[in-house]
């Protein structure tokens, strides 16, 4: 149908989604499909000319991204939704009962996208992957790209087309590419057909293109001032896009016509037949937007709107490179500056207004309002008031608070590193390097360096007795991170040795006096040689000279395989404590490797459901523990997949030691796949972090662990790109936002890398 355009307007909004509307598909004449961070798919139906809600659909066990409609058929009467999310999974709902009918595993990473392909379903993953599923079974799998699979779209020709985090587009004619489109410079986010025309892409780049599938570029569309999401287009030939900059934008023939401002960020935008617009936000609202005057909403919801936009503007807006909310109001004036010239930044209603101190009348003079510039990635930060390029964080060390140094590009570097150094009463021969410093963190790479001092207020040269030449133990030569990376691993080595051989001695009695396992109680000499383990253990002073025999390790083995399994978690815990002991892990090492399999069974053996929470515990920190000796790194690093699948299940338990422990174990995996350089470990314990840093029950200690997991990988290791392209900045806001010191300190951390070019 053609559409003469007009202005859009609000027809309603959907409420119901306790977080981020993700997704949005539209299901026909069944409704509207969303799914959220919230971890649901809920179904909107239409009643009369507007949405309601129908159903909630609960099965994913982390946030939702990317849903498909399956029209009516034999096996779904009124139609199904498959959608894929964080947890690595693909489900098939249908939409009849509300019921899920299909499992499908088999992505090792987050599932980015679902796309219909007759009665096969295709899904694609940040682990490079696309999956074809038929009848709820894999068919076939490939690497279709070297980085992130973005978006999956059918085209109608049959063929497949990809977008990736790699910049490109590429077609598939089943498994088989036969062109790949060059041109976007960031992540390809969000796939659209064009009707008889070609491919819509969005791009991290800020741009929309649509592509001939001979690869020509017909159109660019430029407008957004962040990253694109999604991209849909109309049969009238109008395109709606959704981006991080808080708008959906309408266009027409490669035209911005009109910017649909919304309080947060717009994930998703879809055409419904009609014209009408779907748009979901970061806000947790899902809106309907029209043309048609009788589909408007009323008066009391179009104010309502604008006042949430007016308050969301508000609270977003900055002057001077800080949050207007956050600046001082006029009260501020009553104190006199410090030297002539001040400047002085305060609130004045809804604006940000800068004063001058002026020294000989002892006044502060209004400059006038201060505005900061559309992209919110180019604030300036500010210092006592005053604007600057930027403010470094400069760790002293030795217990000292961190110091504000701030810098212009347009200054000389040696200057500014004299003047602050004066300042701050420290040491002129740490000169240099706070010069090179500044100059590796802002970037200026050419500049020449001149090591000789000239004193700023005399102009003669220094002489300090005694002073060093290099400051390498005081100040860092990088960015300053409070709790990243994570050097070293965490261990579990406190233990109740009494209580363990008591709760032993009560399980062998009971072996004892049961005539059908009495066979499998200790006999006095096994029992002796536990006691004479234990005594090694406690030890700990002489773990270097102690030894610990082959009998030792093998009657633990026995009785792990042998026990009852409601009776081995006082076993494992021993176990737990071996593997801390040198020479312990050496020879559990050699059974490991002579009985091919021995361990794992035995994690696969503790941790199969319904698992005993005393056994899943011990267990997972024996895991933990392994990382104190390199030489269980190859074996950990070689079952990484079958160990963190194993223990999945700890960080949504609400036992607060089992999420701790899990986290530990995430956070020990970070720090030996970045030394190994893992890529493909690194992105798994990435995503694992990042669904567990979801969780709202989750312990400050497991958080916290979970946050320098991300950090560290972001930092040290190879997938950056990949935490970026998992909205890793929002998880870092929400940190920073925190009230937990440690928390929000950790939270800025992981915020300064995204912004780190």
């Amino acid at each position: 149908m053609e559409i003469d355009f007009s202005e859009y307007k609000l027809s309603s909004e959907l409420r119901g989604h306790e977080d981020d509307v993700r997704g949005i598909c539209v299901c026909g004449n069944a409704g509207i499909a969303t799914s959220s961070r919230d971890r649901t798919v809920r179904l909107w139906s239409l009643e009369g000319h507007k949405y309601a809600a129908s159903r909630i659909l609960l099965g994913h066990t982390s946030f939702v991204g990317p849903l498909a409609w399956i029209s009516p058929n034999e096996e779904f009467p009124e139609g199904g939704v498959v959608s894929g999310g964080m947890d690595t999974l693909v489900l098939v709902w249908d939409l009849r009962t509300g019921e899920k009918l299909q499992t499908l595993k088999g992505h090792q990473l987050q599932v980015t996208s679902v796309a219909l392909d007759g009665g096969d379903i295709v899904s694609a993953s940040v682990d490079c992957t696309l999956r074809r599923w038929r009848n709820g079974q894999p068919t076939e799998s490939w690497e279709a790209h070297k980085a992130a699979i973005q978006a999956v779209i059918k085209l109608p020709s049959g063929e497949l087309v990809t977008g990736s985090s790699d910049t490109t587009l590429k077609l598939w004619r089943g498994s088989k590419c036969t062109h790949t489109y060059v041109g976007h410079t960031d992540t390809v986010r969000g796939l659209a057909v064009m009707s008889d025309l070609g491919i819509l892409s969005a791009s991290h780049d800020s741009s929309i293109r649509l592509w001939a599938l001979s690869g020509e570029v017909l159109m660019e569309m430029v407008g957004h001032t962040s990253i694109v999401y999604s991209v849909d287009s109309h049969v009238s030939g109008l395109i709606v896009s959704g981006s991080e900059d808080c708008s959906a934008k309408i266009w027409k023939d490669g035209v911005c016509v009109q910017t649909i401002e919304h309080p947060g960020c717009v994930w998703d935008a879809k055409f419904l037949d009609n014209g009408d617009i779907v748009t979901g936000c970061s806000d947790g609202v899902i809106r309907i937007w029209t043309v048609h005057q009788d589909r408007l909403a009323d008066s009391l919801e179009l104010e309502s709107y604008a006042s949430q936009l007016s308050q969301y503007k508000r609270s977003r807006k900055r002057v001077g490179g800080l949050k207007l909310d956050d600046l001082p109001g006029l009260e501020a004036l009553q104190v006199p500056g410090t030297s002539d010239g001040q400047t002085k930044v305060v609130r004045e209603g809804d604006n940000g207004v800068a004063y001058a101190w002026n020294l000989r009348e002892q006044k502060w003079d209004k400059i006038g309002e201060v505005v900061d510039g559309p992209d919110d990635n180019l604030r300036r930060p500010v210092l006592d008031g005053i604007e600057y390029d930027y403010v470094f964080d400069v760790d002293i060390g030795d217990g000292e608070p961190i110091r504000k140094l701030p810098y212009n590009r347009s200054d000389n570097p040696y200057a500014t590193a004299d003047k602050w150094l004066l300042k701050e009463n420290l040491p002129l021969s740490y000169r240099q390097q706070i010069v090179e410093f500044i100059l590796q963190n802002s970037g200026q790479k050419d500049f020449t360096l001149d090591s000789s001092f000239r004193d700023p207020f005399t102009g003669s040269s220094a002489y300090i007795p005694g002073a060093t030449s290099s400051m390498s133990a005081a100040v860092s030569a990088k960015p300053t991170f409070k709790h990243i990376p994570k050097k070293g691993v965490l261990v579990f080595d406190v233990a109740q040795f009494d209580g363990i051989l008591k709760k032993i001695t009560e399980f062998n009695n009971a072996l004892l006096s049961d005539s059908e396992n009495k066979n499998l109680s200790l006999t006095e000499l096994e029992f002796s040689r536990l006691g004479a383990i234990i005594k090694v253990l406690k030890d700990t002073s002489h773990y270097h000279s102690s030894k610990l025999a082959d009998v030792d390790i093998a009657l633990l083995l026995k009785l792990l395989n042998s026990w009852p399994l409601a009776m081995i978690f006082p076993v494992i815990d021993i176990l737990r404590m071996t593997v801390l002991h040198p020479d312990g892990a050496i020879v559990l090492l050699k059974h490991v490797e002579a009985e091919n399999g021995v361990l794992l069974e035995i994690i696969k053996k503790v941790t199969t459901n319904p698992a005993i929470p005393a056994n899943l515990l011990t267990s997972i920190r024996a895991v933990t523990n392994l990382f104190k000796n390199s030489c269980f790194y190859n074996w950990l690093q070689k079952h990484r997949s079958e160990i963190l699948d194993a223990f999945s299940s700890c960080y949504s338990s609400l036992n607060k030691n089992l999420q701790l422990s899990y986290s530990t174990l995430l956070l020990n995996y970070a720090v030996l796949l970045i030394e190994k350089k893992d890529q493909e470990g690194q992105s798994q314990v990435l995503s694992a972090a990042l669904v567990i840093v979801e969780e709202e029950n989750l312990e400050v200690d497991s958080k916290f662990r979970v946050l320098v997991a991300i950090g560290s990988l972001m930092l040290d290791g190879l997938v950056r790109k990949i935490a970026l392209d998992l909205d890793v900045e929002d998880i870092a806001k929400a940190a920073k936002a925190s009230k937990d010191a440690k928390i929000s300190e950790v939270g800025a951390d992981i915020e300064l890398l995204t912004k780190q070019s």
